[in-house]
């Protein structure tokens, strides 16, 4: 069946559960096998379109109205962090994934410009870091402006700024997307120019074993939030079946939902960078198993179990 058939068959029906509540438990559990069974067949016939994603929402609805009643077994913070964020990082899987793709190839546009103009380091990082940074390579120590300030204050100074940025990256969602672009855009020209650096100095190894212990969780927390702009744009573009109005405030609560759930990683990044990294003598294997660890965390956290939770909810709504 043609996508615009099956609408034409089902929307009036739709649009009354919607709007009209179900007082009969009969009634109500009717309306959700039916709704789930709609989802099912768009799940398998239209798997990326707008109406599998509106009666996945309308399904979930349902689904919260039978069981609001029955109580509580976890609590809403554990809830939150076992269930909730990862299903809605499952919804919005290629959202995220273009972030990352935007923010990879910004990287190299970075890397690049490095490259080929000598005084484009300095104009992204200024002089004085510059200035810094080679005269620590002079001494043999290239990381040593990790040394520079007290632990507490620094961990405490980069999470916040930390927190700061993620959250603009979030909230430029609302231009349309484009100043989440330019936030992406920011933060990797920066990070491609500052590793290509480090290349040119001949210290890629070292800075790569010491900025990647906090940079692992970071820099993939500044990609994620990117996306959470992303998934707010997204509700004011591409509507689909919803108001453009009801759109954006669905993408917008999702978008600040994936914002604060990367709250927690910034805070584990700034810990690492304020009290770990400034330890530039550690041993190669702890480097490694700190950076490691990271990267597998992020992987599976936001990538694997993700996945893995969407498909044993199915063809329950996420």
């Amino acid at each position: 069946m043609r996508e615009a058939v099956f609408l034409r068959q089902n929307e009036a029906r739709w649009k009354q559960y919607e709007s009209t509540a179900a007082t009969d438990p009969d009634e109500l559990a009717a309306r959700f096998v039916a709704l789930t069974d709609d989802l099912a067949y768009a799940q398998t016939f239209y798997p990326a379109s707008p109406t599998t994603r509106y009666l996945n929402d309308l399904a979930a609805k349902q689904h919260q109205t039978i069981y609001k009643n029955k109580p509580e077994q976890t609590s809403r913070f554990k809830e939150f962090w076992a269930r909730e964020l990862p299903l809605l990082v499952a919804r919005h899987h290629t959202t995220l994934a273009w972030s990352l793709v935007l923010f990879t190839v910004f990287t190299l546009v970075g890397a690049l410009s490095a490259a080929y103009d000598d005084t484009f380091v300095r104009v992204v990082l200024g002089d004085a870091y510059v200035n810094r940074t080679l005269e620590n390579i002079d001494k043999g120590d290239p990381m040593a402006v990790y040394k520079g300030q007290s632990e507490a204050p620094m961990f405490l100074m980069i999470t916040l700024n930390n927190i700061y940025v993620s959250l603009v990256a979030y909230a430029l969602g609302a231009t349309l997307g484009l100043g989440t672009v330019w936030a992406l855009f920011r933060n990797g020209v920066m990070l491609g120019s500052f590793q290509y650096f480090f290349y040119q100095k001949g210290v890629l190894l070292p800075s790569v074993l010491t900025i990647w212990i906090h940079g692992t969780l970071e820099i993939s927390a500044i990609v994620l939030a990117g996306g959470a702009g992303f998934v707010m744009a997204r509700g004011m573009l591409f509507p689909g079946t919803y108001s453009r109005a009801d759109a954006f405030r669905q993408a917008a609560r999702d978008g600040l939902k994936l914002a604060i759930g990367l709250v927690p990683i910034f805070i584990v990044a700034g810990f690492l960078e304020g009290f770990v990294t400034r330890h530039t003598e550690m041993p190669l294997a702890l480097s490694l198993l700190i950076i490691g660890s990271s990267a597998a965390f992020i992987v599976w956290y936001f990538i694997v179990y993700p996945r893995r939770l969407a498909a044993t909810q199915a063809p329950q709504a996420l």
